[in-house]
């Protein structure tokens, strides 16, 4: 009996030592609202994200270009909507890696579209 407490007291103390337990990024998700609120004048931006690429309103960009691509499409309103879809099996690294960088580009409300 005491041969097994000592063994499991090892394999506790292996299993809390090579974990992690910090978050390496964290990404913002809110959910949609119902219909009471009405849009805004501007026109939404369209996103398709594919597992190789990243196309904004049909034109394709890197991810890297994504900010830029939306900076030159960004009017004088306050607030731009952005609509992402997917194409194809992203994964949902492809996904999170997409909404950090959307989160470095400041006046969007960006909407995900689920997959069907």
């Amino acid at each position: 009996m005491t041969s097994l407490i000592d063994v499991i007291f090892l394999l506790l103390l292996f299993f809390m030592l090579s974990s992690s337990f910090t978050r390496f990024a964290e990404v913002d998700l809110t959910t949609a609202g119902g219909g009471g609120v009405a849009m805004a004048e501007a026109r939404p931006v369209f996103l398709r994200l594919g597992p190789e690429g990243v196309s904004v309103n049909g034109v394709e960009a890197g991810l890297d270009g994504v900010p830029g691509a939306l900076g030159a499409l960004s009017g004088e309103s306050g607030e731009m909507p952005v609509i992402v879809a997917m194409r194809g099996a992203v994964t949902a690294q492809r996904l999170t890696d997409l909404l950090v960088v959307l989160r470095g580009v400041p006046g969007l409300r960006v909407t995900v579209l689920e997959a069907g």
